[in-house]
């Protein structure tokens, strides 16, 4: 993808941060995020707490035109409603301190920010700002979609993976849920009582894990969802130490090979089987993330194609998922000032970030058997990015 600059000329008119009188506009959760930065005192509360991240105001150019509210609800619970409320009155009071806060700004497919149920509204007693926002997407759940069917989704204590498994198990399937932590699995099942989930706690780059994974599922097995992955820290190649080249190609790629590996011979024996892998807008293009994650994901399309011919004619699918932006937990962290000038440019025409059950509706349309004819296909799920 080329890297694209805007003549001010042609840039839509932001609305006003100040009133006919001169003073400053009421910010509140149902400001944006432009509002928010354009505002004289907002603008110092929000880009004390993007440095105080390691972050500047860059990182958040495609989310521009979502409210803080929204925004908020990407942040894992980081940005609470107090903090909101903290922020708010702060910014109206003329309050130039950051309000304390632990948020961060947190990616994958950067850039974006954990998934979580968006933040109420704090009851501030402020204006706020009408959206122009589209009507957001509503999920719709197919009953018995995956009835009778045995999916393994990784990475299913957040995000996508999360989102994905939750969705298999609400549409009849059984669902060998993987993660590292214990904690959030037991999370996501307390979250689907009486749903057809189990658990394994594991690091899907272990033998001994991957092995415990294949005896879980048992006999059958007729999806594996390879969710599981790290981000980089948006470094070019001649900042890359060993460590981040080695985790990250270690998870992404060594762990999505161990998996399917193990899991391909079952499905040639029953003759039916659909893999998913994630890679990413950073396996598309170069523009996405540092040299070590692009790597990874050009590496997950090269093995998704590779696995897709060999077995092809055998009843086996393998398919993969390429995102944009999306609202995860995946941390991205910009190490390399270089890379975030030069990420500041390529942001300025990424659609914004989607959520993870928007990324989860694609996934399991080609884990079901509604993708029947699809093999080999690289999906890109990224609200058009990679028509740009």
């Amino acid at each position: 993808m080329g890297f694209f600059s805007r003549d001010k000329s042609e840039e839509p008119k932001q609305e006003t941060t100040t009133t006919e009188s001169g003073t400053p506009a009421q910010l509140s959760a149902d400001s944006t995020i432009r509002e928010w930065l354009d505002h004289p005192v907002g603008g110092t509360i929000f880009r004390s707490m993007l440095a105080e991240a390691g972050q500047n105001e860059k990182v958040l150019t495609p989310v521009k035109g979502w409210t803080l509210k929204r925004v908020a609800g990407m942040s894992g619970g980081k940005m609470t409603d107090e903090m909101i409320a903290d922020m708010v009155q702060k910014a109206n009071a003329g309050e130039a301190t950051a309000a304390p806060t632990e948020t961060q700004v947190e990616s994958t497919e950067a850039p974006s920010a954990e998934e979580a149920p968006a933040a109420p509204a704090p009851e501030t007693p402020v204006a706020s700002t009408a959206s122009s926002e589209p009507d957001e997407w509503v999920e719709k759940i197919t009953d018995g979609r995956f009835a009778n069917k045995t999916i393994i989704v990784t990475g299913a204590g957040s995000g996508i993976g999360r989102a994905t498994a939750s969705r298999i198990a609400r549409e009849g399937g059984r669902v060998i849920g993987v993660d590292i932590s214990q904690e959030r699995l037991d999370e996501l099942k307390a979250s689907l009582a009486g749903a057809q989930i189990e658990v394994v706690a594991g690091d899907i780059t272990n033998d001994e894990s991957v092995a415990k994974i294949v005896e879980v599922a048992g006999t059958r097995i007729d999806g594996l969802a390879n969710i599981a992955g790290i981000m980089d820290n948006m470094t070019p190649v001649h900042e890359v130490d060993d460590a981040t080249w080695n985790r990250v190609m270690n998870v992404n790629v060594v762990g999505t090979m161990k998996l399917m590996r193990a899991i391909v011979p079952k499905m040639l024996e029953q003759k039916a089987g659909s893999i998913v892998n994630i890679t990413s807008e950073a396996g598309l293009r170069g523009s996405a993330a540092g040299a070590a994650y692009t790597a990874s994901k050009h590496a997950v399309i090269g093995l998704t194609k590779s696995s897709a011919f060999a077995y092809t004619g055998t009843g086996i699918r393998v398919n993969a998922v390429a995102p944009g932006g999306v609202a995860t937990n995946i941390e991205a962290k910009f190490d390399s000032p270089m890379f975030l000038d030069r990420f500041g440019v390529a942001s300025a025409v990424m659609p914004a970030p989607t959520t993870a059950d928007q990324l989860a509706a694609s996934i399991t349309f080609l884990l079901s058997d509604d993708g029947t004819n699809v093999n080999g296909a690289i999906l890109p799920s990224d609200g058009g990015w990679s028509a740009v």
